[in-house]
């Protein structure tokens, strides 16, 4: 009888014993996971502001971060339904900060206009009013204390991508640079044409009907152009390392095209 007993305890022992060293080892990568997940520990520091931007009738919020050493700014001009609290926005705006270039997202829209287009869904196809709200935040940057000494790159998405290309084309002394992820450039219209700032367009592999409006676009701009597909990825980049692709390849774009110039010849040599 005793000796029925033996193994079962032992197996009871053994379980217990197996049960300390899994907890040890989920301690010990919670703790790793806690030092080494914020990214903002290992990048510049960056200053974080609310801003109200005049885009008259209306007044615009938006969130400026600026890096200790900025060497270019990006406008983010939102998409269809989405707002500067876009978290795909969001990542891309952090991975630019860590490589020293300050971000701007902002609402196109008011709340009272938001409100309205969740309903109607017309004013997020409204290039024009996205557009002259665009030129006004890039004006106010132009103009702003710390961010008047910096290029002005735009990144956007969806319908915002048209939006920034139409204001790229009415500021082509102040905009250096576009990145369009997923967007809808087809929609900028006659304004292709006139847009001098290096466009960077970036579609996903599976976003087979975005991808041919893209392609029109790109025929009808006449400035430094490219067109990116990333592989697998579909209209909102959301597989695993697609936002990421996303974000190194509008950093790549942005660091070459809106660094100073004395910046851009060091890198060179």
């Amino acid at each position: 009888m005793g000796e029925n007993r033996s193994p079962q305890l032992s197996c009871q022992e053994h379980q217990r014993k197996l049960g300390k060293v899994l907890a040890k080892i989920g301690r010990a990568a919670l703790a790793s996971a806690h030092i080494l997940s914020p990214m903002e520990n290992t990048g510049p520091k960056v200053d974080e502001r609310l801003v109200r931007v005049v885009a008259a009738p209306v007044t615009l919020e938006g969130n400026l971060s600026l890096p200790e050493k900025a060497r270019g700014v990006v406008l983010f001009a939102h998409g269809s339904g989405s707002s500067r609290h876009s978290p795909r926005n969001r990542h891309v705006a952090r991975m630019l900060n860590q490589a020293n270039l300050a971000t701007l997202l902002i609402d196109l829209l008011t709340p009272e206009e938001e409100m309205i287009d969740l309903r109607t869904k017309h004013l997020r196809f409204d290039i024009g009013l996205l557009a002259e709200r665009l030129v006004a935040a890039t004006d106010w940057l132009s103009q702003y204390p710390d961010t008047r000494h910096l290029r002005i790159g735009y990144f956007g998405a969806s319908t915002g991508a048209a939006a920034a290309l139409v204001s790229a084309a009415e500021r082509p002394q102040l905009v250096g640079a576009v990145v369009s992820r997923g967007g809808r450039p087809d929609l900028a219209g006659p304004a292709l044409v006139g847009v001098q700032a290096s466009t960077l367009l970036i579609v996903g592999g599976n976003d087979y009907a975005v991808i041919e409006l893209n392609q029109a676009a790109l025929a009808q701009l006449r400035c430094e152009k490219r067109l990116v597909i990333v592989p697998g990825a579909t209209h909102l980049f959301e597989e695993p390392g697609a936002l990421d692709e996303v974000a190194r390849l509008a950093c790549e774009w942005f660091e070459h095209h809106l660094a100073p110039a004395e910046a851009r010849v060091r890198r060179t040599e």
